[in-house]
């Protein structure tokens, strides 16, 4: 698609806007980027963005649990596996055939452990970008530097 994009006359620097800025929930929705202002949007391409992103996660947790042949845990981690509660819950609605449950008052607390199955549900702060900026030290052979 996108060397067609291309010979179809976009400028690289208007493909780059369209797969870095324009796209993902944004594209969907036609609204935001941002899960927050999804959540509180009453639009249907709001909603149809919500429902794609949480459709995506359990598609790739299924397939995951299917080819490591079962879970030991899950972890919510990054902005919206740390703060939205209702995204947590909607993940998880169903997953009980994977050991997969949900503690309702847990999850709407923000608590740590938020499963009510066989497989732990943690939810887990991250600091990503201390993440990347480690990982990028570490790259450049900046080893003896600490972030």
């Amino acid at each position: 698609m996108l060397p067609h994009l291309l010979d179809k006359g976009m400028s690289p620097s208007e493909l780059t806007g369209m797969l870095y800025r324009d796209s993902g929930l944004l594209g969907l929705s036609r609204i935001s980027h941002d899960m927050r202002t999804l959540l509180n949007s009453d639009t249907d391409n709001g909603q149809q963005a919500i429902d794609y992103y949480v459709f995506r996660i359990r598609r790739e947790l299924g397939g995951l649990a299917a080819v490591l042949g079962g879970l030991d845990g899950l972890v919510f981690a990054g902005g919206v596996g740390e703060n939205s509660a209702e995204i947590r819950a909607r993940v998880l609605d169903g997953m009980e055939f994977l050991g997969l449950g949900v503690n309702e008052a847990a999850n709407a607390a923000n608590e740590t452990r938020i499963g009510a199955g066989r497989t732990p549900v943690l939810v887990i702060q991250t600091d990503e970008e201390r993440v990347i900026a480690r990982a990028v030290v570490q790259r450049l052979g900046a080893g003896g530097a600490t972030t």
